[in-house]
């Protein structure tokens, strides 16, 4: 076991729960045993949740100014131990070293973000009458919690640490149970950024603590990245205890590719949107609409697709079980007709090989009623579907249950507008194939890639992690009363 076993991070410091059920962290990129993480009970849940109110007067009356120097501090941190934070990132999740510098690159820019918070937050001040002034500001929760998935063990955790923390909340955090190391490290440094001690916590667990979270009645609020099954779960039990709760769920993002498209820059971006991280984002193009006669861009995408190695520009997916569900995935498309352009499935890496790869794969001849057309396949897999015209390809866009992202290749303005306009995803891209806003922008989907009001990410998440507090004040009796005063 290369890393000490893992334990909870309560009030400043590391303690050991009370449970003694674990789980062992396994790499995916050779297989070997990295740590054991521990199953938390409630009671450890409450401990965690005792020190965030104990610490919540104090860091809630902290000016903002104040509060976010933290997060300057804390920026600066992640810029020195990037290279580290970014090999501990792929040697638990298997994502190759290049997307985890990205991933780190992506928490600086969020914190970044945060520390704009103060003027971001400012309140409103108007004179209502003669005398009468009346004042919004916007106030913390209290102590509010965070449930995080493995595709991205410091990015996801990043989405709500900075901006929940800064708005003066304190936070609970409950990693997955697959990658917990990240968020570990993650909290040494906001203690060297000088962040109290209860403001931010991390419960390690599995559906135990993730029903305790929602249940909690000292947690005001909950947000979810996972699958859409689990998303719709959380927020009904999380809302049904009177909780603020934003749950974002799965994808199965389409790319429409008309044939006016640039060939070689379409196939450049389809690829790299449908294997990056190993197609483990929900941001990944899993399904492609191609419009009319696009045979030569598909037959540069394949190209694209080749080019991409597993354990070199290509990494692991997180476990066997996800290896062996792709891979179903691909061979019950094949048995019911597609046809395999590029195949990614016994993929092997040499001196890796207990590593958990899957190939790049292409599927062409995809009908909008198979399995790897309609749900979130999450590998390295781009599925195929065939349409004459653009409403064909909106209809079944548009037909799919959920909503995170589509994208259009065109170049042509009005057409782009055209499918912008219909397709029912929260964010769009236009010759992009991962369309993500970046900051201010918030990240946030439609349909049943997102359960609750708002983003999670940019200015959106300033509703969600305060309330609106308004006051009146009257100084000067002399003035009389009207029907404003």
């Amino acid at each position: 076991m290369k890393y000490a076993a893992i334990q909870n991070y309560v009030n400043g410091q590391f303690v050991t729960p009370s449970s003694n059920r674990t789980l062992e962290v396994i790499s995916p990129v050779d297989g070997k045993l990295l740590s054991t993480v521990p199953m938390s009970s409630a009671k450890d849940l409450d401990a965690a949740v005792k020190a965030a109110k104990a610490a919540f007067p104090a860091w809630s009356r902290t000016p903002i100014k104040e509060r976010v120097q933290v997060f300057f501090r804390y920026k600066t941190l992640l810029e020195k131990h990037l290279k580290e934070l970014a090999e501990l990132c792929s040697e638990e999740n298997g994502k190759t070293y290049g997307e985890s510098v990205a991933e780190i690159e992506k928490c600086i820019e969020l914190t970044e973000f945060a520390t704009s918070l103060p003027q971001l937050v400012t309140g409103e001040v108007l004179e209502v009458s003669k005398g009468v002034e009346c004042r919004t500001e916007h106030v913390p929760l209290g102590v509010v919690a965070s449930i995080v998935p493995f595709n991205f063990p410091a990015m996801v955790p990043n989405w709500t640490i900075p901006n929940a923390i800064a708005l003066g909340n304190c936070m609970i955090i409950k990693p997955s149970e697959k990658v917990p190391l990240s968020c570990g490290r993650l909290a040494e440094l906001l203690k060297e950024a000088g962040l109290p001690d209860g403001v931010f916590n991390i419960v390690h667990g599995d559906v135990e603590i993730v029903e305790a979270i929602c249940d909690h009645p000292g947690i005001e609020a909950v947000s979810f990245v996972g699958s859409t099954k689990v998303a719709r779960i959380v927020y009904q039990r999380a809302t049904s205890q009177f909780k603020r709760c934003l749950a974002l769920g799965g994808a199965k993002n389409h790319l429409m590719v008309l044939p006016d498209a640039k060939p070689d820059m379409t196939a450049q971006n389809v690829a790299a949107s449908m294997s990056g991280c190993a197609g483990q984002r929900c941001m990944a193009a899993s399904a492609m609409v191609a419009v009319g006669e696009v045979d030569h861009i598909i037959s540069k995408i394949c190209d694209e697709a080749r080019k991409i190695v597993p354990g070199e520009n290509l990494g692991a997916v997180i476990s066997k079980e996800s290896k062996a569900r792709i891979e179903g995935y691909i061979s019950e498309a094949e048995k019911n007709g597609a046809k395999i352009l590029v195949d990614g499935r016994g993929a092997k890496v040499n001196g890796k090989e207990n590593g958990t790869y899957v190939g790049p794969t292409v599927i062409d001849y995809v009908t909008p009623d198979m399995s790897v057309a309609k749900e979130e396949i999450f590998g390295p897999v781009i599925s195929i579907m065939r349409t004459k015209t653009v409403d064909e390809a909106l209809a079944i866009e548009n037909a799919n249950p959920y909503g995170n992202a589509a994208s259009v290749f065109t170049q042509n303005g009005g057409m782009a507008r055209y499918i912008i306009d219909r397709a029912s995803a929260g964010m769009i891209g236009v010759n992009v194939g991962v369309p993500v806003p970046r900051e201010p922008f918030s990240f946030g989907g439609w349909n049943e890639s997102k359960f609750g009001v708002g983003d999670i990410t940019g200015k959106s998440s300033i509703e969600f992690w305060t309330k609106l507090k308004k006051s009146t004040t009257k100084w000067n009796p002399e003035a009389g009363v009207n029907w404003m005063s």
